[in-house]
């Protein structure tokens, strides 16, 4: 069974900056494609970043140059964000493919976190 747990949540303000993690189980992060997806107050859920097994990388256009995707060998995905703005306020979520691959369209993804909450205020 893939379980994925996201950490690092918080409340930040503007201009500040988070880590989110993702510990992953029952999933090969290594052949796999992964991503973090958020969902904003009255919005709907759009995927941000996602990376593959190759380690390519792909950004939404609104955290590029701000937000930084990676993984490393102990199964764990990262989102360093910088420059946090209001507008990145959301429940931001892990996610997983089933071996098909992903773009940068929520739907690309079978396996999702529970989520974690990051607020940006002053």
């Amino acid at each position: 069974e893939v379980q994925l747990m996201e950490s690092g949540g918080g409340s930040v303000q503007p201009g500040g900056s988070l880590t989110l993690s993702c510990a992953a189980s029952g999933y090969s992060h290594s052949s796999g494609c992964m991503g973090w997806l958020r969902q904003g107050p009255g919005k709907e859920r759009e995927a941000v970043a996602r990376i593959d097994s190759d380690g390519g990388t792909t950004y939404a256009e609104s955290v590029k140059g701000r937000f930084t995707i990676s993984k490393d060998s102990a199964k764990k995905l990262y989102l360093d964000m910088n420059r946090l703005k209001p507008e990145d306020t959301a429940m931001y979520y892990c996610a997983a493919d089933a071996g098909w691959g992903c773009a940068l369209a929520p739907t690309d993804f079978d396996y999702w976190g529970q989520g974690t909450q990051v607020t940006v205020s002053s």
